[in-house]
């Protein structure tokens, strides 16, 4: 029924948008890790969107672009996933990093996104690992520092909620301690991004 909707965004907060289409002003659904993909308040937008519809309730959920729609809908895929938990899900963590941890089918890490509990987290696994794709031009990451080895991890992190000066800081803290250890620097860029993202976490709460 809709594809998208391009005016003016009117307002943005946690989890929600609103967009006025010449004299039409829509409250949209969206993931916190949608909103910094979107220009500012007052700027001119186009949101795709879906539509939830059903006895109860009408709902229009926004996204930034249609490869983060598709991550939503591949979401409510899954058994127990439902449009608000799929929001919750990617408002707790970026699009690309949820792809990586399910493509390594890191149940640990998976449990530890809000939302997601260990029965899910499997289900998560089993029917999404592999099949979820970004496009190349997808803008699905916060603005972080060009040259910083960790923008990836400083992404998820800010989208789930922690002050991005917070987790700049942080981050830059537990690498100076962790590159003194030997085993660290030994490591693959993977497997330090996992444990500076774990250690972030834990710190960060």
């Amino acid at each position: 029924m809709f594809n998208s909707l391009t005016g003016t965004i009117t307002g943005k907060f946690s989890k929600q948008v609103f967009l006025d289409t010449h004299g039409i002003e829509w409250d949209l659904c969206v993931p916190d890790s949608n909103l910094d993909m979107l220009p500012t308040v007052g700027s001119e937008a186009k949101i795709y969107v879906w539509l939830q519809h059903t006895e109860q309730l009408m709902s229009l959920y926004g996204f930034a672009s249609d490869d983060e729609r598709s991550i939503f809908l591949d979401l409510l895929k899954v058994d127990g996933v439902g449009p608000k938990g799929a929001l919750k899900i990617m408002s707790s963590v970026s699009s690309v990093r949820l792809m990586d941890i399910l493509e390594r089918g890191d149940l640990e890490l998976l449990e530890k996104i809000p939302g997601v509990g260990k029965k899910t987290a499997g289900k998560m696994i089993l029917t999404l690992k592999g099949k979820l794709k970004l496009s190349e031009t997808s803008g699905t990451t916060i603005k972080v520092p060009k040259n910083s080895p960790y923008g990836d991890v400083i992404a998820s992190l800010v989208s789930m909620g922690y002050e991005k000066k917070n987790v700049e800081t942080k981050i830059a803290e537990l690498v100076e301690a962790l590159s003194a250890s030997a085993d660290f620097e030994t490591k693959s860029q993977k497997d330090k991004e996992d444990i500076i993202f774990r250690k972030a976490v834990i710190a960060l709460s």
